[in-house]
C-alpha cells in the first residue's frame, strides 16, 4: 500500500451568522460571502447566502437573531489568500426601502479564541471590505455587532509541512460592523 503526499489540502467551515446587536434599527436582514485568493477553489457549499429579516428580541439584550447556516469547504495549495467572510446588513429606511446598515468582514479563523475585527465598506461591491485597494477614500463609524459561530476543520495540512497545531477547533467571532461614508 503506497501512500503519496496530497497535492492540495481541505478547509471546511460551517457554522452560522448568529445574531447582532443594533441600537438603532430593526427589522434587519444580513448577506454574506467569501473572499479567497486565486489559489482557493470552493468545493462544496455555498459563498454567499442572503438570511431571513428578524426583529429584535423582547428582552433587555434587545438582539436580532438569525441563526443563519454557513457550510463551504475550499481547497487550497497553500494558505496564501486565506479566505475571509464579509458580512453586510440591511434594513428599511423611513421610505421602506432597504439600505445597508453595516458591513464587516473577517478572515476564517486559523486560530481559536474569540476575537473582533472590522473593516470599511465601500459601496459598490461589499466584497471590497476585504480588500485594501481603495479603502482610503472612506470614512466609517460603527453601527452594531454581529456574532459568528464557525467550525473550522483541515485536511492534509500537516502533510504538506503547514503546522495545523492550532487548528481544528470551535471558534466564535464577533464582528464590528461600520456604515461607510464618502469623504
Amino acid at each position: 500500500m503506497s501512500t503519496s503526499t496530497p497535492t492540495v489540502f481541505l478547509i471546511m467551515v460551517n457554522g452560522q451568522v448568529e445574531s447582532g446587536q443594533f441600537p438603532e434599527f430593526n427589522d434587519l436582514y444580513c448577506k454574506y460571502c467569501f473572499v479567497y485568493g486565486q489559489d482557493w477553489v470552493p468545493t462544496s457549499g455555498l459563498e454567499e447566502g442572503i438570511s431571513q429579516i428578524t426583529s429584535k428580541s423582547q428582552d433587555i439584550h434587545r438582539t436580532l437573531v438569525w441563526n443563519f447556516p454557513i457550510d463551504i469547504t475550499f481547497k487550497s495549495t497553500n494558505p496564501y489568500g486565506w479566505p475571509q467572510i464579509v458580512i453586510s446588513v440591511y434594513g428599511p429606511d423611513i421610505f421602506g426601502n432597504d439600505v445597508v446598515r453595516g458591513y464587516g468582514a473577517v478572515h476564517v479563523p486559523f486560530v481559536p479564541g474569540r476575537w473582533f475585527m472590522g473593516r470599511r465598506p465601500e459601496y459598490t461591491d461589499p466584497k471590497i471590505v476585504a480588500q485594501g485597494e481603495g479603502r482610503e477614500v472612506t470614512r466609517v463609524r460603527s453601527q452594531g455587532f454581529v456574532t459568528l459561530l464557525l467550525n473550522v476543520v483541515t485536511k492534509d495540512m500537516k502533510k504538506l509541512g503547514y503546522d495545523t497545531s492550532t487548528l481544528d477547533l470551535h471558534t466564535s467571532s464577533v464582528i464590528d460592523l461600520s456604515e461607510g461614508i464618502l469623504k
